[in-house]
């Protein structure tokens, strides 16, 4: 790592050359005097600082910037036991009466360090390494440096987590060094401040998306942010008039930011009110998914995190209606694109293709990506992963996409009829290509949905019979059993067996070719209610069985618990404590305990795991005397509670 010398690195030390800096600074804060006059004073060690750092890691390194005196990092960046804190505040005392000046001249820098793509080690080991190092660099260059070093991953998740105080940290500090994400950071919380301020009632999240976010960004980077309005409960006006009147004013203030901040980025503010927002993510736009899926919360009050864990989670997933919308596009837009203008005829070109590939991509189970990424996402699954489609296809996407940009960006200012005559055969070309697509995608998921289906079910209820204390039971056996030992002993719902009967039909007609599409969508939403049925009985089973390996004791007015297991039982000295104190001792032959080694709630949920149901506990006499050395002469065994 520490010899890595790419063109990332390079890149980054030609953002700041000596004859820049002045520039750079001046473009990035406004500082307050006390900390412009101490950047000036020390800015050789800066510099020396700056370059070391940037020597050794710049194929990493986010920014650095300078904090102001009287600011530390938060609590979570320090992490001394009360002792060593104790003996720390003891050992200082008397050198701050001695040397009162040592707390003033101590210099504060923040090192931001890029982790997203790092896979060799974990992010502590990461963490570790780069302060390490970094801080050996800040004493040799001057003893009064201080580096305290900071993952990029680390400031996202406390966004996740709704805490703020690095992004404050940063928009209070004067950067000596950034690709763009401390100035990014820095904008948009001053940003946030003055909109929270004048319209906290109304926000729901304010979120920073874009390039950003993704990895990409640059010096030069907009700086995009999204706002979400709340106008569920608008009276005095309507929702049109909310969402411009906040919009009007919010992008007032995101050019005062700019001027506060001397950042000369552009920030891009896209306002949005909740119930249009809502609309979109239910028409599967692709914009919406992007925001959901790489979108940093700087302020949340429980809208925007929930939905991004929605979906990562897969359950928030584009509609049947939403697909055929994307489908239809494509085949109205390549109508009108043989009878208007050029220009006209580009544009809807474009999205005759790049809509119905979307919504392939959106059949296939992904939520639809942006333009840009629709080409690569395409070729990915598709052709090299799928082998369904001919990468000459793909191409026609591509060519598309680069001549849409070029015309937007006017370094392409016309367009001959003989190229938009290509481009419109090479679009009708591929749409035909698609709509044999959707057929072999649809078909494939047919296939796999109600083979799937089958062999869930099959074992899972396999599972429940073996809960039941019944053997292996052979495929061709599972309705029989399914009847006598879950549906006449009044286990399971006699409705079930209709349920189970009809999945084993619909694999069988499967297996002869037989199967039509209606039945498949029948099946599919008459063994929803199956499987839940079959998993509650699963759970609730379960949930008897670990009660009978439990031990509940009462000692001096706590409540204490042993769990049994096969050869280790988990003791819990006081099941109201949190956190939980958990230890674990193996079970001997005879029915003793061995002694007690510290454990823990992952230990214990592995050891549950692992159990195989049904099981009979035996508690022999040697126990007992154990739960007096556990829990004191003064114990009692709860039975019934």
């Amino acid at each position: 790592m520490t010899k890595k010398k790419t063109t990332k690195s390079l890149k980054a030390k030609k953002i700041t050359p000596a004859s820049k800096n002045d520039k750079k600074q001046s473009a990035v804060l406004k500082l307050p005097p006390e900390l412009e006059k101490k950047l000036k004073g020390i800015k050789d060690q800066l510099d020396k600082f700056k370059d070391r750092v940037l020597d050794k890691f710049g194929d990493y390194i986010v920014g650095i910037t300078l904090l102001p005196p009287e600011k530390v990092l938060p609590k979570e960046e320090k992490t001394l036991s009360k002792e060593g804190q104790a003996e720390s505040e003891k050992e200082n005392e008397p050198k701050k009466e001695e040397k009162g000046e040592d707390k003033e001249q101590k210099i504060n820098l923040m090192i931001v360090v890029d982790d997203t793509d790092s896979k060799k080690m974990s992010k502590d080991e990461l963490h570790q390494k780069f302060s390490t190092v970094i801080n050996k660099i800040a004493e040799d260059v001057d003893k009064n440096l201080e580096a305290k070093s900071v993952l990029l991953t680390d400031i996202w998740n406390n966004c996740y987590d709704a805490k703020y105080d690095l992004n404050k940290l940063i928009s209070v500090g004067a950067p000596i060094y950034d690709t763009g994400m401390l100035a990014a950071i820095k904008i948009a919380e001053v940003h946030k401040s003055m909109v929270l301020k004048k319209f906290e009632k109304y926000i729901l999240s304010y979120v920073l998306a874009g390039s950003l976010t993704q990895g990409k960004a640059t010096t030069s980077s907009d700086i995009d942010v999204w706002i979400v309005i709340d106008d569920t409960d608008v009276k005095k006006m309507t929702r049109i008039e909310l969402k411009d009147k906040l919009r009007s004013i919010i992008l007032g203030m995101g050019a005062e930011a700019g001027e506060i901040t001397g950042i000369k980025n552009k920030i891009n503010i896209q306002v949005y009110i909740l119930t249009d927002f809502w609309d979109s993510l239910k028409e599967a736009n692709p914009i919406i998914f992007t925001l959901l899926r790489d979108g940093v919360p700087f302020y949340d009050r429980g809208i925007f995190m929930p939905w991004k864990q929605l979906l990562r989670m897969g359950r928030i997933k584009p509609s049947r209606e939403a697909i055929d919308l994307f489908m239809s596009t494509g085949e109205q837009s390549i109508k009108r694109v043989k009878h208007r203008l050029k220009d006209m005829g580009m544009e809807d070109c474009f999205y005759a293709i790049l809509t119905p590939s979307q919504a392939a991509i959106m059949l296939y189970g992904l939520p639809p990506p942006t333009p840009r990424e629709t080409p690569d996402v395409m070729e990915e699954i598709f052709v090299k992963k799928e082998k369904m489609l001919e990468a000459e296809y793909v191409k026609i996407l591509k060519d598309n996409v680069a001549l849409r940009k070029e015309i937007e960006h006017g370094t392409k200012k016309e367009l001959s009829g003989a190229e938009l005559d290509k481009y419109v055969k090479n679009a009708e070309k591929f749409l035909k290509r698609i709509r044999e697509l959707f057929k072999e995608i649809e078909q494939k998921h047919n296939e796999k949905s109600i083979v799937y289906l089958h062999d869930e079910l099959v074992t899972l209820i396999r599972d429940v019979l073996k809960s039941e204390g019944v053997g292996q039971v052979k495929e061709s056996e599972i309705v029989e059993f399914f009847e006598n030992e879950l549906i006449t002993t009044g286990k399971i719902p006699a409705r079930h067996l209709r349920d189970v009967k009809d999945v084993v039909n619909a694999k069988n007609k499967y297996d002869s070719g037989k199967l039509g599409k209606t039945e498949i969508e029948q099946v599919r939403k008459s063994s929803g209610g199956l499987i839940r049925a079959l998993i509650d009985h699963m759970q609730h089973k379960r949930g008897q069985e670990l009660e009978r390996a439990k031990i509940r004791v009462k000692y001096g007015g706590k409540f204490g618990e042993v769990l049994l297991l096969d050869t280790v039982a988990f003791v819990i000295h006081d099941i109201d404590a949190k956190p939980q104190v958990i230890e674990k001792a193996a079970v001997n032959e005879d029915g003793s305990l061995g002694s007690l080694e510290n454990s823990g709630i992952e230990e214990l949920e592995e050891g549950l795991a692992k159990i195989q149901f049904p099981r009979r506990v035996f508690v022999k006499e040697p126990v007992f005397n154990d739960l007096k050395k556990i829990f004191g002469k003064d114990v009692e065994v709860l039975l019934h509670y």
